[in-house]
């Protein structure tokens, strides 16, 4: 039985002067979604779920509940629209339109990317042999984007012989790519298309063979290796390898030394490679390690040798070992980097005389130099504990030039060129912050380490303005993310600035389920030991209190996608600490979800949250899963986003908890469902488009503070 209720909503609304605040009231019709009760039943255990209804993605119905959610947010957040404007120029204002990338040498010509004032897309050109030669266009996405409220351009892969270029482009913002091929030379672009691919591609060595991966339809999982023949009918394409367990995805990629080709396929906890002679793609791949459960392993090619990153021998945080090129099974594996309890060891770059390992120690980056030749290896120096540095665009082998990135909470990005022969260092580029106002001595930045309730010390990252009073009374936002061991570095963002300069401290609670502080961090995480995710954030939540760097009438928390799912959680087991919460694109129904394995992403992590077939982890899953535990309480006040293309996390998971929430808590706190109609996982494709969504979360967080210029 359907039932068209409306409910009534206050929407609370501050004026600008925040020394007298001056509320007016407008009451603005909520919609509420239709109940039609779902019985889910696994384990002798039933679930009623009111909302099921709403992934029926084709359904009208669907469509036009989501539609009125964003109607309603439209309403009731009318009166910020001339602030979210301003906030958008603001941050536009301070970006350099006309920016381009430090260029690279590959295969005798420099890459570079570059963009256009007042252009959305980058445009991808090239120049050989100097960079005084003349420019050539490869793609001009700002062009091939005409026409389409999304568009994604990925995957622009060069042959050897430098003619053709692969690429592959989205529309839907679905991530599923189509692949087609361009004549560099000619400017032609080939008719035909590759369907329903993750966007990568790898040319053979005979610049005619070209190597892609292929989507399931449904699951969207990467599954098949497909080979393609220049000249030949697609249809005809031939598969080269099926990946059949649903908890993997596979893919395809040529070693840096151009001598291999390999196809790896990975799961959460396991890794196998196969491995081909780039010259004869015609060939059989060579199973380097068949895939032994909870065998984790990558690999790098030089010289006569492969090098491998793995946890063999329990080597928990990594470590790294060699074999020869024809003997590649794990039983001739050796020890060159020995495992360490308190290293982790992120990967490797691999040069013609140096190695160049990427490290991971009591949460800060680590960039190790080790000669190939046995001469002293050493680290680079870094100074403080807030910053991020990273090994980035390194495809020429024979060179003595280490390029890396390095940022920190109120330093900008730079992209650093270290003569590893030398030690010299040239910074290429340092990330520009127009405006004439920023000054990154105005900034205070530090790490601090709160107590977690079963007594681990979890660091946070914070930024401020300098000169701010620690007195209770500074609003603050709390970031985290917390899961599949992906650590939260911290790093620089002129667009933050807009919340800095307006009095906010900006944190990073680096919690349990990423792999900041190792790889423990990581597995202490997840699955069975998922809460500690939770609790880690809310402890931290009650650090910054304490501390008086904010009070609960003004304390932020956001987070997205496994961030979201953190996000629910901390509302469920503590609202009261959070004044406002934003949940970008948030996993919040897990129990249905991971029940489920016609869903994006669903058997591929079980090794993340666990499988819900079996009891233990269902029980262990519902007891967390935020739909599942909204119950009758106040919430904060929350702005939730989503996009009706999502791949990552269908649409209908934060659609059904807004619609929950609604039906069963106590406040009157604002609620407000934002729906990207034309957009998924990633929001808004075009680089200015995405600046309105951040302006919509900032003015949601500076209107609850009163803030309104």
């Amino acid at each position: 039985m359907k039932k068209h209720l409306l409910l009534s909503c206050v929407c609370v609304i501050f004026a600008c002067d925040q020394t007298k605040k001056s509320e007016m009231t407008e009451t603005v019709a909520a919609p509420v979604a239709a109940i039609k009760p779902e019985k889910l039943e696994k384990h002798g255990d039933v679930r009623i779920d009111n909302y099921y209804w709403l992934n029926e993605r084709e359904n009208p119905e669907v469509i036009d509940y989501l539609n009125k959610e964003n109607e309603y947010y439209q309403q009731c957040t009318a009166h910020t629209k001339e602030f979210q404007k301003e906030l958008f120029e603001e941050m536009k204002g301070r970006i350099k339109e006309d920016d381009s990338s430090v260029p690279y040498l590959y295969n005798g010509y420099y890459y570079i990317t570059r963009y256009e004032k007042g252009k959305d897309y980058p445009i991808y050109a090239r120049k050989k042999g100097n960079l005084d030669a003349p420019e050539e266009i490869m793609f001009d996405c700002n062009e091939l984007a005409k026409g389409h409220s999304y568009f994604q351009l990925k995957g622009i892969n060069i042959s050897e012989d430098n003619q053709w270029a692969a690429f592959a482009v989205d529309t839907v913002s679905r991530r599923q790519y189509t692949i087609q091929v361009k004549n560099l030379v000619t400017g032609e672009v080939l008719p035909y298309k590759i369907e329903n691919t993750t966007g990568g591609s790898t040319w053979a060595g005979d610049n005619k063979t070209l190597f892609y991966t292929r989507k399931d339809p449904v699951t969207l999982r990467s599954e098949k290796i497909y080979k393609h023949k220049m000249g030949n009918d697609v249809a005809k394409d031939e598969l080269i390898f099926h990946e059949e367990d649903d908890t993997f995805n596979t893919f395809i990629y040529k070693e840096k030394s151009k001598k291999y080709l390999v196809i790896g396929s990975s799961s959460t906890l396991t890794s196998e490679y196969r491995i081909l002679d780039a010259q004869t793609p015609d060939g059989e791949f060579k199973l380097f390690q068949k895939r032994t459960r909870g065998l984790e392993y990558d690999i790098s090619h030089y010289g006569d040798k492969f090098y491998i990153v793995t946890n063999k021998d329990n080597a928990t945080n990594f470590k790294l070992m060699e074999t020869p090129e024809t003997a590649t099974g794990m039983e001739n594996w050796k020890d060159l980097l020995s495992h360490r309890e308190d290293v982790l060891i992120e990967g490797v770059d691999i040069f013609k005389n140096y190695l160049v390992v990427s490290e991971r120690s009591n949460g800060l980056n680590k960039i190790r130099i080790r000669p190939w030749d046995g001469s002293e290896e050493y680290y680079l120096p870094f100074d403080i504990e807030t910053y991020t540095a990273y090994t980035t665009t390194n495809v020429d082998f024979d060179t003595d030039v280490l390029r890396y990135g390095y940022q920190s909470m109120a330093t900008p990005s730079s992209v650093i060129d270290f003569n590893m022969k030398t030690r010299e260092k040239t910074v290429r580029k340092e990330q520009e912050v127009l405006g004439g106002k920023f000054d990154k001595n105005n900034y205070e930045e530090k790490r601090v380490w709160a107590t977690a309730e079963d007594g681990t010390k979890v660091p946070i990252s914070m930024v401020y303005r300098k000169g701010i009073k620690m007195d209770g009374n500074n609003p603050l936002l709390l970031y985290a993310y917390g899961s599949y061991g992906a650590s939260m570095d911290p790093y620089f963002s002129s667009i933050r600035l807009s919340l800095l300069d307006r009095g906010f401290i900006y944190a990073i609670a680096h919690i349990r389920g990423g792999e900041d502080l190792g790889r423990e961090w990581y597995e202490n995480g997840k699955l069975l030991k998922k809460k500690n995710t939770f609790t880690d954030f809310i402890d931290c939540s009650k650090y910054v209190i304490e501390q008086k760097y904010t009070s609960a009438q003004h304390l932020y928390a956001e987070g997205g996608s496994a961030g979201g799912l953190l996000m629910g959680a901390v509302v469920n087991m503590a609202p009261q600490l959070y004044h406002g919460v934003i949940a970008q694109v948030p996993f919040v129904d897990v129990v249905t979800t991971m029940l489920d394995d016609s869903i994006p992403l669903t058997t591929g992590e079980y090794d993340e949250w666990g499988n819900p077939n079996e009891k233990e982890y269902y029980d262990y899953m519902k007891s967390y899963s935020p739909y599942d535990n909204v119950t009758a309480q106040e919430y904060p006040n929350m702005l939730i986003t989503t996009g009706l293309h999502d791949s990552q996390v269908q649409y209908w998971e934060p659609a059904k908890w807004v619609a929950k929430l609604r039906a069963v808590k106590t406040d009157k706190n604002q609620l407000y469902l934002d729906t990207n109609m034309d957009a998924g996982h990633g929001g808004a494709s075009g680089r200015f488009e995405a600046l309105k969504e951040v302006a919509k979360e900032y003015s949601f967080l500076l209107d609850l503070e009163g803030i309104q210029e």
